[in-house]
C-alpha cells in the first residue's frame, strides 16, 4: 500500500481544469508544471512559483489548486483573464547562471504554448526572474518590453489587503482605525514586510513571523514592533491574523487556536479544506476570501499590460479592493454564511456571464 498519496495522473483526472503542460529540465533536475484551469474570461494567467517539494506530485497538485485560485481572482475582479498557474519544482535552491538557464528555458516553454498562458512573479521567483524571463518570451504580464515605472507586484498586493483588512475589521468591529489594533505578519518577505509598514504607518503594532528570524527581528526593530516565532503563531493574541507565505494555515486544528478578529492575507489558499471558511465563520471570525484580497498585484500588473502607467491611477484600483470584501461581508450577514460562500456565488455570476457572452458570439 502506497501512503505517499496520488500519483499526477490521478491529480489530473480529478482536476476540472483545461490542462496541464509538464517538462522536465535535465539541467537543473527541475519540474516544470503550467496549469491552465479556465479561458472563460480571456487566455489563463497567473504567477511563477519557485520552490521545492517532497514529490513532483506535490508541485502538480499546488499548481492545479493554484490555477483554480487564479480562475476566482480573475473572475471576482471581473478582468479580461482566465486561471492559470505555473510551479518550477526545483530540488535545491539555484544562483547564478544555473537560474538564469533555467528561467530562459522556461520560457522558451511559455512561446511554445502561444500566447495560451502569461505569467508573473510569485513565491520564490523575483522581479529579475521576470526580466529573466522576459529576456526570452513576451508572455511575462507587466513586465516585458517595460524598463522603467514599477516592476515589483509585492508593495501593491499589500496595498490590496491593508484595504481588504480595513474593510474587514469595519464590518466587524464598526471602524476601520488601526490605532492600538496588533496585526500578526506570517511572512514578511515580498507582500508582507511592506504590509507590515502600511500597519505601522497607520497606528498599528505589527507582530512579525517569519522562518528568517533576523529578517523579521530587523523589520520589528525598525518599526518598533514584535517578533512571534513561528511556532506561537495560532496561539498569540492579536486583532488581525495576517498569513502572508505559505498556504493552508487555516485548518481543522489552528482555526480553534487563533485569538484574532479578523484574517486577511497574501498567502494563496490559506484554507487547508472550503469547510474551515465554516468554522471561522462559527467562531466569529472575519475571513477576507483570499483569492480577492490578495489580488492588489495582479490587478496593477495586467492593468499595466493593458495600458494603464500612471501610479495613483494604478493605486486607485487596487484600494478598490477595501470596497470589494466589504460588500461580499455584507451579502454573506445576509444569507447568514461564510464570507467564502458570498465570494464564490459573485465569482459564478460573473463567469456565467462571461459564458453567456461567449455562446452568443
Amino acid at each position: 500500500m502506497n501512503d505517499a498519496g496520488p500519483g499526477m495522473l490521478d491529480l489530473i483526472e480529478t482536476w476540472d481544469g483545461l490542462g496541464v503542460v509538464v517538462r522536465r529540465d535535465r539541467p537543473t533536475g527541475t519540474w516544470m508544471f503550467v496549469a491552465l484551469h479556465d479561458d472563460t474570461l480571456g487566455p489563463p494567467t497567473g504567477g511563477c512559483r519557485m520552490t521545492t517539494y517532497d514529490r513532483p506530485e506535490d508541485a502538480l497538485r499546488d499548481a492545479l489548486r493554484l490555477a483554480e485560485g487564479m480562475t476566482y481572482k480573475w473572475a471576482a475582479m471581473d478582468f479580461p483573464f482566465g486561471g492559470g498557474k505555473s510551479v518550477l519544482a526545483v530540488p535545491g535552491p539555484l544562483e547564478g547562471e544555473e537560474r538564469r538557464g533555467l528561467l530562459r528555458r522556461f520560457g522558451e516553454l511559455l512561446n511554445s504554448l502561444g500566447g495560451a498562458y502569461g505569467t508573473g512573479e510569485d513565491l520564490g521567483t523575483t522581479p529579475e526572474d521576470m526580466k529573466e524571463i522576459a529576456s526570452v518570451s513576451k508572455h511575462v504580464i507587466g513586465v516585458h518590453g517595460r524598463s522603467e515605472g514599477p516592476m515589483d507586484p509585492g508593495p501593491f498586493t499589500a496595498l490590496g489587503v491593508f484595504e481588504g483588512m480595513r474593510a474587514a475589521l469595519r464590518h466587524r468591529v464598526a471602524t476601520d482605525d488601526l490605532s492600538g489594533r496588533t496585526v500578526l505578519v506570517q511572512g514578511v518577505g515580498d507582500v508582507g514586510e511592506p504590509l507590515a509598514r502600511m500597519v505601522h504607518q497607520a497606528g498599528g503594532s505589527p507582530l512579525l513571523s517569519d522562518l528568517d528570524g533576523p529578517r523579521a527581528s530587523a523589520l520589528a526593530a525598525e518599526l518598533g514592533g514584535s517578533v512571534v516565532e513561528p511556532r506561537e503563531v495560532y496561539d498569540t493574541r492579536c486583532d488581525v491574523y495576517a498569513p502572508c507565505a505559505v498556504g493552508a494555515t487555516l485548518s481543522a486544528d489552528s482555526i480553534p487556536r487563533l485569538t484574532c478578529l479578523v484574517v486577511a492575507g497574501s498567502a494563496n489558499n490559506q484554507l487547508d479544506t472550503p469547510e474551515d471558511a465554516e468554522r471561522l465563520h462559527a467562531r466569529g471570525i472575519v475571513y477576507a476570501p483570499d483569492f480577492i484580497v490578495s489580488g492588489g498585484g495582479a490587478m496593477a500588473f495586467t492593468s499595466i499590460h493593458l495600458g494603464e502607467s500612471r501610479i495613483e491611477e494604478l493605486e486607485r484600483r487596487v484600494r478598490s479592493i477595501g470596497a470589494t470584501i466589504g460588500e461580499i461581508l455584507v451579502e454573506a450577514e445576509e444569507h447568514a454564511e461564510s464570507p467564502l460562500a458570498a465570494a464564490r456565488r459573485r465569482v459564478r455570476r460573473i463567469l456565467e456571464r462571461g459564458r453567456a457572452r461567449t455562446s452568443m458570439s
